[in-house]
């Protein structure tokens, strides 16, 4: 049974490996995180660790990122809502014929199966990419317009929130109200490893910010005591 009050860290199980994703989530409570399965573990071992990961209590975020034709979309969130998701995304780039579609795909099947309908997130721009990155790729806004520009589209389609850096979290927040779902990457304890985040926040500045969802990999995933770890950003967010 999920809980009533999603945690909010998600732990990014980005294990090729299912064996390590599992055993690491053996090792977690549903009541301190959210999991998120991401292309690298769905890709390798498919849909069966997010089915084992919802049957024992997880909010599991299925971050897939689609970005196809509108019908391939909306086929794709269906099959994502069947799975019992809390929350799968969609790229907000795809367009407004796309996001309308997977956000009726999510609506319909949801209603179909009897289930809760996910949270529809639209991803704006990956934290990877810096303003040279976006210009190479043709964009010439620089990041945090180009986010908001993605993000009004996103809501506008009927999309509940969206992906984007922390750095955004504040005008975001104050651009789209209190309702619109943030979920952040890049976050990063004081002290982390940047790895390969160019827009990192720490776990305490974005939930200032307006963040509601903080997704966390390594500075989890890859510690030495990955409980631990977890234990020590809720203590920090002040839900220990």
């Amino acid at each position: 049974m999920k809980i009533a009050r999603p945690p909010r860290v998600i732990v990014a199980l980005d294990f090729a490996n299912p064996m390590r994703a599992l055993g690491l989530a053996e090792r977690l409570d549903p009541h301190d995180c959210g999991l998120k399965v991401g292309n690298e573990l769905f890709v390798s071992a498919g849909p069966d660790p997010v089915r084992w990961m919802v049957d024992r209590g997880f909010n599991v975020f299925l971050d897939l990122k689609f970005h196809d034709i509108p019908n391939t979309v909306a086929q794709s969130c269906a099959a994502g809502t069947r799975l019992g998701v809390w929350m799968l995304n969609v790229h907000a780039a795809g367009g407004r014929a796309m996001l309308k579609a997977a956000r009726d795909a999510v609506a319909a099947t949801a209603a179909e199966t009897g289930r809760t309908r996910p949270l529809l997130i639209g991803v704006t721009v990956l934290t990877s990419l810096d303003q040279m990155a976006l210009h190479e790729t043709g964009i010439d806004n620089d990041p945090g317009r180009h986010v908001l520009k993605l993000a009004a589209l996103a809501r506008d389609c009927g999309l509940d929130g969206v992906v984007c850096s922390a750095v955004e979290a504040a005008s975001m927040r104050s651009a789209f109200g209190p309702h619109f779902a943030l979920v952040t990457p890049g976050i990063r304890p004081a002290g982390a490893a940047r790895d390969d985040q160019a827009r990192i926040v720490t776990p305490e500045a974005a939930a200032e910010a307006g963040a509601d969802y903080l997704v966390i990999g390594r500075p989890i995933t890859g510690a030495s005591d990955p409980v631990e770890a977890l234990a020590a950003i809720n203590e920090a967010l002040g839900h220990s």
